[in-house]
């Protein structure tokens, strides 16, 4: 039986461990940023159910609308206050809107489809959402600044580099001497016979030894692989501390696109509102003009179609305000269920972590499996 132990490896095992440690917080980071990927992918995915059916139901209204202007278009056509253009240009109007119809149900099913995949349920009577205005920096150099801190897409790269420049110092210890103590017991058996012909005697021999010393190897020339580890160790090192600077340029990029939809979104949901109001209002008085002969049905045609594209503009621009709200939360790296108030249960990596990283031995993860 033979015992070794290391005393000394030119701090190979610290510098691995180490090294393992920084991989273990670049996982935790990464995991941080999937689960912003996630809910930011979810919340999209509602606002767009929610935006769909909004316009799904708007194109009902407006097939309703238009199926009275052909209905009245007829009525007057047969009392010889119309023409037969009149009646022809609401059918038309009323046949674009049922195939519009039939898109917008369409798009609201596929919008539902994809809610399912990213949720896991299927969407069934979802509140109106509004941006997440008091969880937002109050500026673009402000939420910049806090990105550069906190995103996990930063932080994670970070890691990566400490973890690469314990990689070069563990290579670097192999070029240093290495001292082990060894300690070891053996027994020899062994057995002899002699005598006559008639008479055979046997003896046993037994011999026991033990031995302990210490081992010193001190590497002279290796061929140059362990040279070549090192550089390679190095390289990848660089290559590393490049990441943390397109991480870095990537992230900001993020929030400055995710800045400028979000204003653009809240100055479109302004002017959209307006919009819908003065088409409404032109719309009614366009229909009172037509009663009195001033109008004609194409004229009513028309203010009812500009009606129903701001109404559509209106719920599009409310979904992209919200949707970026979300996007610069995830921009600036505090997406998570914990700043959104999510009755989840939250996923702690780090207890994980700990409860199996001092272990010597033992196959069996924290969760019995």
């Amino acid at each position: 039986m033979q015992i070794q132990q290391t005393l000394f490896d030119g701090f190979q095992t610290r510098n691995n461990v180490n090294a393992a440690a920084a991989q273990v917080s670049a996982s935790q980071q990464s995991l941080r940023n999937t689960e912003q990927n996630i809910l930011f992918n979810a919340a999209s995915a509602y606002m767009d159910v929610i935006r769909d059916r909004q316009i799904a139901v708007l194109q009902e209204r407006n097939l309703e609308f238009l199926s009275e202007q052909v209905r009245a278009a007829r009525s007057r056509f047969e009392v010889g206050e119309g023409t037969r253009t009149d009646v022809a240009q609401a059918e038309a109007s009323r046949s674009s809107a049922v195939a519009q119809l039939a898109q917008a149900r369409a798009q609201a099913q596929s919008s539902e489809a994809i809610y399912l995949q990213v949720v896991g349920e299927q969407p069934r009577s979802l509140s109106p959402a509004s941006p997440l205005g008091r969880l937002l920096p109050r500026s673009l150099p402000q939420a910049e600044a806090m990105a550069g801190e906190q995103h996990p897409a930063i932080l994670a790269t970070l890691h990566l580099v400490d973890a690469a420049g314990f990689s070069v110092k563990s290579a670097e210890g192999a070029l240093l001497p290495q001292l082990s103590a060894n300690a070891g017991i053996s027994e020899n058996f062994r057995e002899e016979s002699g005598g006559n012909a008639d008479v055979l005697d046997s003896s046993d021999f037994n011999s026991t030894s033990a031995g302990v010393g210490l081992q010193l190897t001190v590497p002279i020339y290796q061929g140059g692989r362990t040279s070549a580890i090192v550089r390679q160790s190095k390289e990848s090192l660089g290559q590393a501390r490049i990441e943390v600077d397109v991480s870095r340029d990537q992230v900001r990029s993020a929030v400055s696109s995710a800045w400028a939809q979000y204003k653009a979104a809240l100055e479109g949901v302004s002017a959209n509102r307006e919009q819908v109001s003065a088409q409404q209002l032109a719309l009614n008085g366009v229909i009172e003009e037509r009663n009195v002969g001033q109008r004609t049905t194409l004229d009513v045609l028309n203010a009812q179609s500009d009606v129903i594209t701001a109404q559509s503009n209106l719920a599009t621009s409310e979904r992209d305000a919200v949707v970026a709200s979300y996007a610069i939360l995830s921009a600036v790296g505090r997406l998570s269920t914990n700043t959104l108030g999510l009755r989840v249960t939250e996923y702690r990596p780090e207890e994980h972590y700990k409860a199996v990283k001092d272990k010597w031995f033992g196959l069996r993860t924290p969760d019995g499996r």
